[in-house]
């Protein structure tokens, strides 16, 4: 793994929110309620998240975004900032709340339900406002919490200008050909390839996507095809307490590596790494290594 005297600039555009965690000793099945034994509250949302991981990895970050105006809206634009994103492009909206992620965690299976509230008013004049400073950046990252038109304007807009766009596609939905052909890599999860790319043998979907496609799961696992065979590398180990935020932490990792410059295998390699760091500490956010933590 190499890194560069300069570092990188990576633009986000993408959701953020509060993740309200619930531990319990079961998942609830229909018309069942269980009781927690605690709760706990984590900044959260795809977009804040590779926001924080990739400033945490040394990058020079823009997060565009949309929170609502509300308490918690701020609490999450004061934590980006301590955490050195520039969040001068997050818009904020009276029509909805902040979102909010509701988690149920029974020994480290998760339940998960998302109410994306002011995720959904991020617009695409919003995006156009920071067009300067998008395309200035080495790479920008989505991930699909936020309308999928965003998505659509916002690739468009960075190819157009010559620049490269990563997608983390979860959660996963159905994605046109422009996307998949226009972005330069896609992250998924494995359940979701069905959904993202319709029904289709795995290794066919992969081989179409070569050293483009990233199938992960939750064992910190990460699968694709290098044009000749297919790769697989596993970080795995049994202080993997907290699976949240492990498919961000992945991207973030995989992104800095990429603005350095170095080969997939290394890319994989390195988000696997930094994927593998975050699972053992809660808090999708909280546990997200620093460049020094890594190298």
């Amino acid at each position: 793994m190499k890194i560069s005297s300069e570092n990188p600039k990576i633009a986000v555009v993408g959701s953020c929110s509060l993740d309200l965690v619930l531990y319990t000793d079961k998942i609830p099945a229909g018309n069942e309620t269980v009781l927690a034994h605690h709760s706990e509250n984590f900044f959260g949302g795809k977009g804040a998240n590779q926001a924080v991981g990739t400033a945490r990895l040394g990058a020079n970050v823009y997060f565009v975004g949309c929170v609502g105006m509300d308490p918690l809206g701020q609490q999450i634009l004061r934590n980006l900032v301590d955490e050195n994103v520039n969040v001068g492009y997050v818009s904020e909206t009276d029509k909805d709340s902040t979102g909010i992620a509701y988690v149920t965690n029974c020994n480290g299976t998760f339940s998960i339900v998302v109410d994306p509230a002011a995720n959904k008013y991020l617009n695409i004049k919003t995006v156009q406002n920071a067009e300067k400073y998008i395309v200035a950046s080495d790479l920008v990252l989505l991930q699909l919490e936020i309308p999928i038109e965003v998505v659509e304007f916002t690739v468009k807009m960075v190819k157009s200008h010559g620049k490269k766009v990563g997608l983390y596609a979860s959660p996963g939905k159905k994605l046109s050909e422009e996307i998949l052909n226009s972005v330069d890599f896609i992250i998924a999860k494995s359940n979701d390839l069905s959904t993202i790319f319709g029904e289709g043998e795995r290794e066919k979907i992969l081989e179409k996507y070569f050293n483009k496609l990233f199938v992960r799961d939750e064992t910190n696992s990460t699968l694709y095809f290098d044009g000749t065979e297919m790769k697989y590398y596993r970080n795995e180990n049994e202080s993997m307490i907290y699976k949240m935020g492990m498919g961000d932490a992945f991207t973030s990792g995989f992104s800095v590596a990429l603005c350095h410059k170095n080969s997939i295998e290394d890319c994989v390699k390195f988000g696997n790494l930094v994927s593998s760091k975050v699972s053992m500490g809660k808090g999708a956010q909280t546990s997200l290594p620093y460049l020094k933590d890594v190298l």
